[in-house]
């Protein structure tokens, strides 16, 4: 009996410190019913159906207001309706936006998007890194998540990991009026998704955060 207990007693600690490692317990920040934390910025907007968020027109963002995040994981859960469905998970956002190209320039886009070229694919950080691997499903749910670590921007999807990216690696150069100016982002910021256009719609069901561990 003693060395039973022992042993529930050793699982239990066991899995008490990988909760503790895996950074707890998931916050969600869509609530699947209204866009109750959020504001939209910029053309379109997004809407609540079914208990998904949809975008329509653009180019907006809809952002979540009540804080600023660091240190944490990141996961959103999409649907692109087609292979050249467009949209963004922003990050990195240092102040409140008041229009959508702000966060372009301060912030990180993590882009979704599974027709362009490996800089400008889903899971890089847009037009700065170059993609790992291309595990998108189109016209099914996929789910990202993004690690902000200090520093550190680290996305995988749907387990596979595209993007690892330390503030002050090299990157190419800008090529483009639309592509993110160049410069390093803050450790922590706000997040929003991206409403492209009315052709390029992602459909999202989950948005939520998660604190790393220590």
């Amino acid at each position: 009996m003693r060395r039973f207990i022992h042993g529930l007693l050793v699982l239990l600690i066991s899995a008490v410190a990988g909760f503790a490692q895996s950074g707890g317990q998931w916050t969600e920040l869509f609530n699947g019913h209204d866009l109750t934390g959020w504001e939209h910025v910029g053309p379109g907007g997004f809407t609540v159906e079914n208990g998904l968020l949809k975008p329509h027109g653009g180019m907006g963002l809809l952002w979540y207001t009540r804080r600023k995040f660091g240190n944490v994981v990141i996961r959103v859960v999409f649907k692109p309706v087609n292979h050249h469905s467009n949209s963004g998970v922003f990050i990195r956002i240092p102040e409140p936006p008041t229009e959508p190209w702000m966060p372009v320039n301060k912030g990180y886009e993590v882009q979704i998007d599974n027709s362009d070229d490996d800089y400008h694919c889903t899971g890089v950080l847009y037009s700065l890194t170059r993609a790992l691997a291309r595990p998108q499903k189109d016209g099914e749910w996929n789910t990202m998540d993004i690690t902000l670590e200090g520093p550190r921007t680290i996305v995988t999807l749907n387990g596979v990991k595209v993007t690892d990216y330390t503030e002050g690696q090299p990157v190419p150069p800008k090529k483009h009026s639309w592509e993110p100016d160049r410069g390093r982002r803050p450790d922590e910021g706000y997040i929003g998704l991206q409403n492209h256009s009315d052709k390029d719609v992602v459909y999202f069901r989950r948005v939520a955060v998660r604190p790393l561990g220590s």
